[in-house]
Order: structure tokens, then sequence, then C-alpha cells
């Protein structure tokens, strides 16, 4: 009976913490290039050129476009997030402690997540704005221009992760609040975004900023970002008599690489937050 107790506690665990992470343990995974299911350390993204039309006479040999291809590699490490659960903590609180650490474990991996994706971004070399000045209507406008003069795709997966003070300096321009200008987004469960400017929006908190006060803000589009996954996260549970407690251990491989510098700008701003 004890055996069949402790399997339904890891089935149940193991749901919660996949549940959790999909949920709400990371923002920043839907909005970029995702490949599951890598085998080995690394993974190539294929980085491909524009192509050219041309005529062909009647009869002819269709043109071929002669597309450049140029392979970029992605690193996967391992990371894991592991805490204790002790058999009697249940019956003393009034908390679900399997839920909590799987929540835990399942945020911390998340944010793990969103660390190697935004490290990816910060290798961009192109900018706009000025660490003295705040986020503004004209500086977001200056990134658009350097998407579209590089011909980046305006489909729908263009996206802008900013930082807590940028929201708030985001929800002082009229349009960005106006319903006639703006819509909530779906992309993400338990995250505000909003899209505008053909541009979705998203609120990040872990974003690179030096001196207290230089903020890196991103807009890119989705295929300029490749994120792998050789192993999505998976839990394993081991009961140890010693401690009278479960020791949950959740584990990843993931990796994350910038693909095309043409394909993301980043955006320089002043964080008044930290002044």
């Amino acid at each position: 009976m004890s055996v069949s107790i402790d399997n339904v506690f890891i089935k149940q665990f193991e749901a919660d913490v996949h549940l959790a992470y999909q949920q709400m343990g990371t923002k920043l995974r839907a909005t970029v290039r995702s490949k599951s299911g890598v085998v080995g350390a690394s993974t190539t993204f294929q980085k491909v050129g524009k192509g050219i039309a041309s005529t062909k006479s009647r009869h002819g040999i269709v043109p071929v476009m002669n597309l450049n291809h140029e392979p970029v590699e992605c690193i996967l490490s391992d990371y894991y997030a592991g805490d204790w659960v002790d058999s009697l903590d249940e019956l003393k609180t009034n908390v679900d402690e399997r839920r909590v650490v799987a929540a835990a474990g399942a945020y911390a991996l998340g944010r793990k997540t969103d660390e190697l994706i935004v490290s990816a971004m910060n290798t961009a070399t192109n900018n706009v704005g000025a660490y003295t000045s705040l986020l503004n209507k004209s500086i977001i406008l200056s990134a658009l221009k350097e998407l579209n003069e590089k011909d980046v795709p305006d489909d729908g997966r263009r996206f802008a992760v900013v930082g807590v003070e940028q929201w708030n300096q985001l929800l002082g321009i009229d349009e960005f609040v106006s319903a006639d200008y703006v819509s909530d987004s779906p992309l993400t469960n338990g995250f505000e975004s909003k899209k505008w400017l053909g541009v979705t929006w998203i609120m990040y908190n872990g974003l690179p900023v030096a001196s207290g006060t230089h903020r890196d803000c991103f807009m890119y589009h989705a295929s300029s970002i490749g994120h792998a996954c050789g192993q999505e996260v998976k839990t394993d549970i081991s009961w140890h008599g010693e401690r009278a407690a479960h020791f949950v251990s959740n584990s990843m491989s993931q990796g994350a690489v910038l693909i095309d510098q043409d394909g993301i700008v980043r955006i320089k701003c002043a964080d008044s937050v930290a002044e």
C-alpha cells in the first residue's frame, strides 16, 4: 500500500511541476524560435539569407535562388533545482507543501530559461536610444525603423521585452493604453502583455542593468533568437528514510543563441527606479 501511495505522490508532483513551468515558469520561450528534443550537447540553427526571384523563358529551367545558409551553433547546458519535502509537513500546515515546492522548482527553471534567452539577446549589436533618456515614443519608433529598414517581417511575430520602469513609462503613452490602438495579447498565461504597433510588448524584470541606471530592453523578431531544449523539465523524487523526507530534484537541459543580428534591436534606457 505504501508503495502505491508513493507512486501517486510522484506522479502528482511531476504533473504539478510541468503545469507550473508551462503556465508561469517562463515568459520568453514562446517569443523565440524553439527546438525541442535535441540529442547531444549542441544543435544548429540555420540562418537563411534572402532569395531573389527571376524570370524564365518558356520551357526553361526555373532559376535557383541560391539561398545562403549560415549555421549557428547553440550549446546546451544542464540545470537543476531541488528541495526536501518532509513527510509530515502537510499534516502540520494548511499549505499544500507538494504544490509549493513544485511551483518553486518550476519557477526557478523558468527563470533560468528566460536568463538564457536574455543572455543571447544581450549579444545584439544594433542599438537605439541612450542611457540618459527614459523610454519614449520617439525611441520606440527608431527601433521599429531599424527592423523595417532591414526588411524584418511584420508578420505578427515581432516582440519587445521591457523592464518594470519602462512598462510604467509605456503606460504614460496614450496610444499604448487606448483600446483604439492596443489590444491585450493572449500569448502568455498569467503575464501581462499588450500588442501595439504590430509588436507584442512583455514586461520582464530580469533585463540587463548596468551602473544601477542603464537598462537594456529589446525589440526583436521571433526567428532572430534560437532556444534549444534537450530535456524538458524532469522531476526525480527519492525517499530518504534517515531524513523521513522526499528529495525532489527538478532538471532540464537547454540553451539559447542569437541567430540573426538584423532581427533584434537593443533599446538603451535610463532606469529611474534605480536612481
